[in-house]
Formats: structure tokens, C-alpha cells, sequence
């Protein structure tokens, strides 16, 4: 009796229990006990190379993966952090809840154009710089853009559209 005890002890133990006798003939195999729960054989058995039990990464992906024997780095699955430098910011990252709220009406196309081209066609106009169909003689930077690379610029990261 005394040699049946230490066998005991190097089995993993599972502490899983059901009611319902049509349910205790399931493969437990699949149920992945999380790395911090479980014996300590349970946890041996996860270490080395070969490996009786998956080890559970809680949805974490690999950084790397193995190639003939070699442990190889992909830096495209290391996580990069992109913070912007705020010295001589003087913006507080508090906000109180005392604040009132900002009220703002939708931003229509021709606020959009009043804002961007209207000065610039009224300059135009009063100079005598536009030819006999409308267009400007020396247009500027935004109107010789097309309609495509108008697009990408307002899509840009930094451009102010939501």
C-alpha cells in the first residue's frame, strides 16, 4: 500500500466534476487547464522539449517560430509602440466632468470649399488671372491635385477626418 502512494502523486490530477452521468464520458484532453491552475506535476509536464500538455498563451501569438532546428525572430510580430513627443504640451490629460458640452453642426461641402478655394477664386477673379473658361492662370498646389490624389490626402493619418 505504501508503493501505491507515491504513483498517485506523479499522475496529473484534474479537478473536474459533473452531475450528470451522460456527461462524465467526455474527452477532458481538450480542455486546457490554464498554467497557473494545476499541480505541479501538471506544470513539469508542460516544460522541456517534449512536452506532454499544450501550454496555454491566453491568445498571445508567437514571435517566433522554428526552422530546422533554429529559433528564428520575425520583427513584423513584435509590437511596436508609436508615441508622440509632448514636451511643451500644455494640455492637461484630465478632463472634468463640469465642462460643458461642444455643440457643433455637421461640416458641409461648401463650408469645405468656402474655407479652402473661395478666397483664392475671388483673388483670381479681381486680378484678372483666371482665362476664358473659369480656370486659374497660376493655379495653387490643392487645385492641381486630381480627384484620386485629393482622395488619399484627405484619407491620410493626421488629416482631421472621422
Amino acid at each position: 500500500m505504501s508503493k501505491i502512494i507515491p504513483l498517485i502523486n506523479f499522475i496529473s490530477k484534474r479537478g473536474i466534476s459533473l452531475t450528470a452521468p451522460r456527461e462524465g464520458k467526455r474527452n477532458f484532453r481538450k480542455f486546457v487547464i490554464p498554467n497557473k491552475r494545476g499541480s505541479r506535476i501538471h506544470k513539469m509536464q508542460q516544460m522541456g522539449s517534449n512536452r506532454q500538455l499544450p501550454i496555454d498563451k491566453r491568445g498571445v501569438r508567437d514571435t517566433v517560430y522554428e526552422l530546422n532546428g533554429k529559433v528564428v525572430t520575425v520583427p513584423e510580430m513584435i509590437p511596436e509602440l508609436i508615441v508622440p513627443d509632448l514636451q511643451g504640451c500644455t494640455l492637461k490629460p484630465y478632463v472634468s466632468y463640469r465642462t460643458e458640452d461642444v455643440v457643433q453642426s455637421e461640416f458641409t461641402s461648401k463650408q469645405l470649399f468656402d474655407a479652402i478655394y473661395s478666397k483664392k477664386i475671388v483673388i483670381d477673379y479681381k486680378e484678372g488671372k483666371l482665362d476664358e473658361n473659369g480656370l486659374p492662370l497660376e493655379p495653387s498646389a490643392e487645385e492641381k491635385l486630381t480627384p484620386e490624389e485629393a482622395v488619399a490626402q484627405a484619407k491620410k493619418t493626421g488629416s482631421d477626418i472621422f
